[in-house]
């Protein structure tokens, strides 16, 4: 019989937790204190800012039970932290964790959780130092505070985009949307968590090494992830610069699965691209001359993905426009996700 929570209780499980980060995690020999004691301590780096970020997932609300499992879910909810950092530019160091558990969650399924948090930390040497148990309802609560590091004065923000710079955009936005989409709409299938746009929905990627490359070589006038959609963060981008965007239609790059995931939805693939997102790509503006290079460090990089010029930033304060194959120009609306819209 498998355990579970409430048959051993907190602090032995604390106890299995700590046991299996010692024995698959990595610890930075600048932490004077992790687990163990009331906070944890660390020694932050000369020369650098440090970075924070906190994130949380509520089942039913950021992911679907029973439609993924507590490894990637442990992986999922890293990755969603790891992104915010790397689009400041930064590399990520420090974990806290809270968790909120039903005593009757199987312990197994938590250790799985924590394996995937460490399977997104370990390759950049960061560690869990902290956090948090708690006893909540039916549902699974996540909340991770990620502390990260970037060279003092290097860090990109949303705020630097000036008229004339050219907007770039990583991989392609509006997968996962479709995914979660295949998810709620299509009947129950053991094939289905297999498709590649529910993958990507379930197990995200982040660019937070190309985002760090970014800042290093000082590229970018500003920067943001797409966790909000496309639109939408590029609305941020606007509203702090206080600048406008022109975007061109046919440069949105829409990939062969997205197009197909959107004919059997019914929907629009340029929809999906523009609006709600959990791909966590990068959205970069620069100038024009920066492009090129910009381009040969991505490849340097190694990533995996497109990185494509899709319009230019204007002097139009706020306002997004695009301009349609016909060459009609018409405003588009910025808005993105609302975690309290309704639906």
């Amino acid at each position: 019989m498998s355990e579970r929570i409430k048959d051993i209780g907190e602090f032995p499980l604390i106890e299995r937790i700590h046991d299996l980060l010692n024995r698959e995690g990595l610890r930075s020999e600048r932490v004077t204190m992790g687990i163990g004691d009331d906070t944890a301590s660390f020694l932050p780096r000369p020369g650098y800012e440090l970075l924070v970020t906190c994130d949380s997932l509520v089942e039913g609300r950021h992911y679907l039970p029973g439609q993924i499992s507590p490894l990637d879910l442990g992986r999922r909810a890293m990755t969603v932290n790891i992104s915010d950092i790397g689009a400041m530019g930064g590399h990520p160091l420090y974990a806290l964790i809270s968790l909120g558990l039903n005593p009757d969650r199987l312990i197994r399924e938590v250790l799985e959780i924590y394996r995937g948090f460490l399977l997104e930390l370990n390759p950049f040497g960061a560690s869990i130092i902290g956090g948090n148990l708690t006893h909540s309802g039916n549902g699974i609560f996540i909340d991770i505070t990620l502390i990260g590091e970037v060279e003092q004065g290097k860090s990109i923000r949303r705020s630097g985009a000036r008229t004339g710079d050219v907007i770039l955009v990583t991989g392609f936005p509006g997968q996962a949307a479709a995914g979660l989409q295949l998810l709620l709409r299509s009947p129950p299938a053991p094939d289905l968590l297999k498709h590649p746009l529910v993958r990507i929905y379930n197990t995200p990627s982040h660019r937070a090494q190309l985002g760090a490359a970014i800042a290093r070589a000082g590229l970018a006038s500003a920067m943001i992830d797409t966790s909000d959609g496309f639109l939408g963060d590029l609305g941020h981008i606007c509203v702090e610069s206080n600048v406008g965007a022109l975007l061109v239609k046919e440069k949105l790059p829409i990939s062969d699965p997205l197009r197909q995931a959107a004919l059997s939805l019914a929907r629009d693939p340029y929809d999906l691209f523009l609006g709600d997102s959990d791909d966590y790509e990068l959205v970069v503006t620069c100038r024009l001359e920066d492009v090129a290079p910009l381009r040969a460090l991505a490849d340097r990089c190694g990533l995996p993905v497109p990185l494509t010029e899709v319009g230019r930033i204007t002097s139009e304060a706020r306002g997004i426009s695009m301009i349609h194959p016909d060459g009609s120009r018409h405003p588009v609306p910025s808005s993105g996700w609302d975690h309290f819209r309704l639906g």
